[in-house]
């Protein structure tokens, strides 16, 4: 159920409404997984998706840029991480790829990195 009364300061970045779709894409797209993967790929990949979100959620709740920026930095590595995990289980054949994930995967990466960008520090040109 969805809290429209009081939205939570996270629950207003685009990237973590983004975020949030993209796990439902993928807990829709592993679902055709062999069962024998339950435990490995399906998991994992699960859990990298859920992780997404998460800490784009955890940081906009902490009181500094420089710990907001780590954690967007992290949902960026767990991003990179769901996308290896995506074209490894393309190759194996465990489902056919979903060009909604696709696109969802896309828009997450680009809204991340703008908003790691316009936060981050301006580095002066030397």
């Amino acid at each position: 159920m969805i809290r429209e009364s009081f939205k939570r300061p996270h629950e207003r970045l685009k990237v973590w409404q983004d975020a949030m779709c993209l796990v439902e894409d993928v807990y829709r797209f592993s679902a055709s997984f062999p069962e024998t993967e339950r435990f490995g790929l399906t998991a994992q990949v699960r859990r990298a998706a859920v992780s997404i979100p998460s800490n784009i959620a955890e940081g906009a709740a902490r009181r500094s840029k420089q710990e907001y920026l780590r954690f967007l930095s992290i949902a960026r590595g767990s991003l990179s991480e769901l996308d290896t995990q995506y074209q490894i289980a393309l190759r194996l054949g465990y489902a056919v790829g979903s060009a909604s994930l696709d696109e969802s995967i896309n828009r997450t990466f680009a809204k991340l990195n703008a908003l790691l960008k316009a936060l981050a520090p301006a580095r002066s040109a030397s």
